[in-house]
């Protein structure tokens, strides 16, 4: 008969390696996020692609019709929807991950398991809203004739810094809403305060000169410009100075997060 032996601080010892053996609870738990978000709507999945479609049309609308700001010879539309899809997907992988802990705290409380599941899985689920979102930039480059460059295989360098820089927030966080549930109502405003303060209904080109360097401190400024500058061929000036800040901010919210989240997960099944 095989004896299970469970030793003080064995969890600590194998916890990356947990994260592996425990990939099944991820893609489970990922699955039935997936399928519960989208239940018993008329839209169903077109809820991925109604949401940026409407506020595409609304920042258009403000800013390119009655603002006037410039696209830099990019079609507006265009020129929007590039920033739309990494934002979209940061604010909604934050709001998902920070409730992540909470709503499964029936589970925490029960048995063991990495933690670090539970954000991770609802970043992911927003990924794949982010794919599907992606395909109605594809139909506005048909319908304006608005063709790619070889800018566009650059296009993953930049997924995966929104990836992280989600994953980097979402596990900080949810940490944080553990302990402290004010972070249920912060998180909505922040959120909604980001979408204004970053460039997503106009161009960073906007911006004097001398505070560019100050403004890429958002890390979604150099993200966003990234985005823009490899599906926009032409119509964007890539900002290598704000690029390498923003990616630093990327780097150390994921450091950040990752830390907080290892330090405090000893105590979310006395808290949830």
């Amino acid at each position: 008969m095989k004896t299970l032996v469970i030793e003080a601080g064995s969890t600590e010892k194998h916890y990356w390696g947990d994260l592996w053996r425990y990939r099944e609870l991820f893609y489970f738990l990922a699955w039935r996020d997936l399928l519960v978000r989208y239940k018993q709507t008329i839209f169903g999945f077109g809820w991925a692609l109604l949401r940026p479609l409407i506020t595409m049309i609304v920042f258009t609308m403000v800013f390119g019709g009655l603002a006037k700001l410039p696209a830099n010879g990019a079609p507006y539309p265009i020129l929007v929807f590039s920033a739309l899809l990494p934002w979209l997907f940061f604010s909604s992988a934050i709001t998902s991950a920070a409730d992540s802990l909470i709503g499964n705290s029936n589970i925490i409380s029960k048995i063991y398991f990495p933690r670090l599941v539970m954000p991770a899985s609802s970043v992911i689920v927003c990924f794949v809203d982010f794919a599907i979102s992606f395909l109605i930039l594809l139909c506005l480059m048909v319908w304006y004739q608005f063709m790619p460059t070889f800018r566009i295989a650059l296009l993953p360098i930049f997924i995966f810094l929104v990836l992280f820089l989600s994953l980097g927030f979402g596990m900080l966080i949810a940490a944080l809403n553990v302990k402290y549930r004010d972070f249920r109502y912060i998180i909505p405003f922040v959120v909604q305060l980001g979408l204004y303060i970053s460039p997503v209904g106009f161009s960073s080109s906007i911006v004097p000169q001398h505070f560019r360097l100050l403004y890429s401190v958002n890390p979604m400024v150099g993200v966003i410009d990234g985005f823009r500058w490899a599906i926009l061929d032409g119509a964007e000036q890539f900002y290598w100075q704000g690029f390498l800040l923003s990616s630093i901010m990327v780097i150390l919210i994921f450091c950040v997060g990752l830390f907080y989240f290892r330090k405090t997960e000893k105590s979310f099944a006395d808290l949830v």
